[in-house]
Formats: C-alpha cells, structure tokens, sequence
C-alpha cells in the first residue's frame, strides 16, 4: 500500500455557494454570541429582532462579498441572488418549524438581505486581484 504524498484540497468553485456557506457560518456565530449576551446580560429579548436583522444583513454583507469575490464580475447580481437565497432558506424554516407566515416584516427582511448582499457582492468584485 503506497502512501499519500499529498491531499488534494476541496475548493468550492460556485459563487452562490461559497457565499451561502459563508453566510450561514456568520449566522451561526453571530447567534451563538447573541444568545450568551443575552444569557449573560439583562438584556430583554424585546431587543432581539432588532439584533437578528442585524446578524442576517452582517452575515449576507460577508457572504455576497465572497462571492462578489469568487465571481470577478457582476457582484451585485451574485449577491443580490444570494439574499434572496438565504432569505428563502430562513423563512422555510421559519415557516415550517413555527408556522410564520409571510408579512410586511420578513419583507422588510427580504429587502434588507437583498441589498446587504448586492452591496457586500460588489466590494468583493472590486477587491479581488
């Protein structure tokens, strides 16, 4: 049996993936560090939509300008694609695990990813190399 020389290294090649990836990672740490905030502090969870909006449109900036980056041109369109993507995504679960419905909030959210992501999908075109 010979044994490796090298490892080949996984790349993801999509601009709407990676950027989804990156997001979603964000997201998830972005949560993590709110909720031991909230835990740790006495702060009131009245605050707490403002903070996910927040978390969502810091997390789609960071992903549309990966793939802003990975794409080389058109960073708006990838990003832009990329929040609706994402928004899609949150507001599935939103929709099958607690049954909330689409309404003039969570298209306030669909307009604030759109552009979060349209406008992190262009810096990342303008500073790839």
């Amino acid at each position: 049996m010979n044994p490796m020389k090298t490892v080949t290294q996984v790349r993801i090649t999509s601009p709407l993936f990676s950027g989804l990836v990156y997001s979603l990672i964000i997201m998830t740490i972005g949560t993590l560090v709110t909720s031991l905030f909230l835990l740790l502090t006495s702060t009131q969870e009245s605050s707490l939509h403002s903070l996910t909006t927040i978390i969502h449109a810091a997390s789609l900036f960071i992903g549309g300008w990966v793939a802003g980056k990975r794409a080389g041109s058109r960073g708006w369109y990838y990003g832009g694609m990329l929040g609706i993507v994402y928004f899609v995504l949150i507001f599935l679960v939103g929709f099958l695990a607690f049954d909330a419905g689409l309404n003039l909030q969570s298209l306030q959210l669909l307009a604030i990813l759109f552009v979060s992501g349209a406008l992190g999908g262009m810096l990342g075109v303008n500073t790839r190399k």
